[in-house]
């Protein structure tokens, strides 16, 4: 499994967010403008709880393994390769979502006089931030559960 790369999560967050920016000009061309529900920044932030808590004990968990403490429940290599899975996921949804909805936010800064713009506005930003912290979460969990170097072995040379 190939580890979570922030270049490309940099990426999808700038290009969705200027497809975003660019589709909202021309939502409003057309007389109206997109919402951001309220919903967006609750159900991201959800994810990244559930995404840090999972990272926490997974961590905790790991750790008395690792000192061998007696009754220590070890992790099984299928549960914490789902979880890492999740993360992934997440991450690359999170990233799309965040730049979406920061598009959107820009382009709603340009009218924070109408408060029901403003009011978008500040969902948006709300949105972008929870995103951000679900792909912060993500991150975390993966290096969590990464699999330490193995400095025994000697590399065969071919």
């Amino acid at each position: 499994m190939k580890q979570l790369r922030l270049k490309v999560l940099a990426g999808l967050f700038v290009v969705a967010g200027i497809l975003s920016w660019g589709g909202a000009r021309l939502w409003e061309a057309f007389g109206t403008v997109p919402s951001v529900p309220l919903a967006a920044p609750i159900v991201l932030a959800v994810i990244a709880v559930v995404l840090m808590a999972t990272a926490l004990s997974l961590r905790a968990r790991l750790r008395a393994q690792r000192e061998r403490r007696p009754g220590a429940k070890g992790v099984e290599p299928l549960m914490a390769a789902r979880a890492v899975v999740f993360g992934q996921a997440s991450a690359l949804v999170a990233a799309l979502v965040s730049g979406m909805y920061g598009g959107v936010g820009v382009f709603l800064l340009g009218s924070l006089d109408i408060p029901p713009r403003r009011d978008q506005a500040i969902y948006a930003g709300f949105s972008m931030a929870a995103g951000i912290a679900v792909i912060a979460a993500a991150v975390f969990l993966e290096r969590v559960c990464k699999l330490p170097e193995d400095d025994d072995e000697v590399p065969s040379r071919g």
